[in-house]
């Protein structure tokens, strides 16, 4: 009984709010899909860097996945926002939200890349150097493009982290809510109660469950073109 009231109560929200959730909704993946494309962009810096011949180069990158592989989520987002203004750099709630899921998920990708690339057979790498190619051009049509073939699976999971992850934003007073945000708002103004958060984690189910099954089909889609 208790159950079909948790299911009818669903039901309401989606009625009355569906909207505002879809809007919200729509915060969530801008938030996450800028995130993730710039944090993966600059994970390709890094790892480019990491793997340079460049000593000093190679010993930042380290310092720097180490540093927001680790950091709390939380911490870095509350650094951003309120402590950073301190220094003179202000930036606004999403921005906020944004650049703290970048500088995490390039941490997390660049290890992924790395590990695409210690899946490639050094023997490659040296016919390369032998044949005379420049780092650059091993790098661009050797290194990279097999690394991110290997890495399809990791990089999904790293996705969906980051969808999750987006949530945090509920943390800062946005401008336009984002799930967990809208969810907050609404148990403050109307007291819904926990059906709310039952719509808010079935959205997110609902996208990581897509996102795994889009990763898995363009995982074995590379497979077959290998």
């Amino acid at each position: 009984m208790h159950t079909l009231n948790i299911i009818d109560d669903i039901g309401h929200i989606l009625s009355e709010y569906g909207a505002l959730f879809l809007h919200a909704y729509g915060v969530s993946l801008f938030i996450a899909l800028t995130a993730y494309l710039g944090g993966t962009v600059l994970a390709i810096i890094l790892t480019v860097a990491r793997i340079s011949p460049i000593g000093i180069l190679r010993s930042f990158v380290t310092i720097y996945v180490e540093v927001f592989r680790n950091a709390p989520m939380l911490t870095l987002l509350f650094f951003l926002y309120y402590a950073l203004p301190y220094l003179g750099v202000v930036t606004s709630e999403l921005g906020a939200v944004i650049w703290a899921l970048v500088l995490v998920c390039s941490a997390f990708a660049c290890d992924n890349l790395q590990s695409g690339i210690n899946s490639i057979p050094q023997g490659e790498i040296e016919a390369a150097r032998s044949l005379g190619l420049s780092f650059i051009h091993i790098v661009r049509h050797i290194i990279l493009p097999q690394a991110l073939r290997t890495v399809i699976s990791p990089m999904t999971t790293l996705l969906v982290m980051v969808i999750i992850s987006s949530s945090t934003g509920a943390l800062l007073p946005i401008t336009h809510y984002e799930l967990t945000g809208l969810v907050n708002s609404l148990n403050n103004t109307h007291a819904l109660g926990i059906a709310t958060f039952a719509v808010d984690a079935l959205f997110y189910i609902g996208t990581g469950i897509l996102v795994g099954w889009l990763g898995g089909k363009l995982e074995k889609k590379v497979e077959l073109h290998r």
